[in-house]
């Protein structure tokens, strides 16, 4: 019997794959416990439907995060932080400061998960920080670290 795997499950597959299974196991197990639903010509019309939505929707979602990582290369952001003893930063910069100050600063929200500063930023300076705005797609912020007054 085909089935429509409704899940991932470890051993049978990923959700929207059609397997084969034994008529005893996809009634007793797969069908009841709702892992999967039998492979009719509706059932695999509507898989097909699906994936073609899901394919329309990550196209959009790579493209947005594109024209969004080409917006941010030529913005900067400014971070001011106290100074110490002989000019030195006191403290760093994190990732939620950076966020804030993005948000400030051009009004467009920024999530700060995305931001991957490879260390805490510690010294003053400009520093080009990568986001993260899709599994495929990173951006580059220059992030201006200043003296605080």
């Amino acid at each position: 019997m085909k089935i429509i795997l409704l899940q991932d499950e470890k051993k049978l597959g990923k959700k929207g794959d059609v397997i084969e299974a034994s008529d005893g196991f996809a009634r007793n197990y797969i069908l009841p416990k709702k892992i999967g639903i039998e492979a009719t010509a509706k059932n695999m019309n509507e898989l097909k439907l699906q994936k073609a939505n899901s394919d329309k929707l990550a196209r959009e979602q790579m493209e947005a995060a594109k024209a969004l990582a080409a917006e941010l290369e030529d913005k900067q952001v400014v971070v001011k932080i106290k100074a110490g003893e002989g000019g030195k930063a006191f403290g760093s910069v994190s990732s939620k400061e950076i966020a804030t100050a993005f948000k400030e600063q051009h009004d467009l929200e920024l999530d700060k998960k995305k931001i991957q500063l490879p260390e805490s930023l510690k010294n003053f300076g400009t520093f080009e920080v990568p986001i993260k705005l899709h599994p495929q797609v990173t951006g580059k912020l220059i992030v201006k670290v200043t003296e605080k007054e």
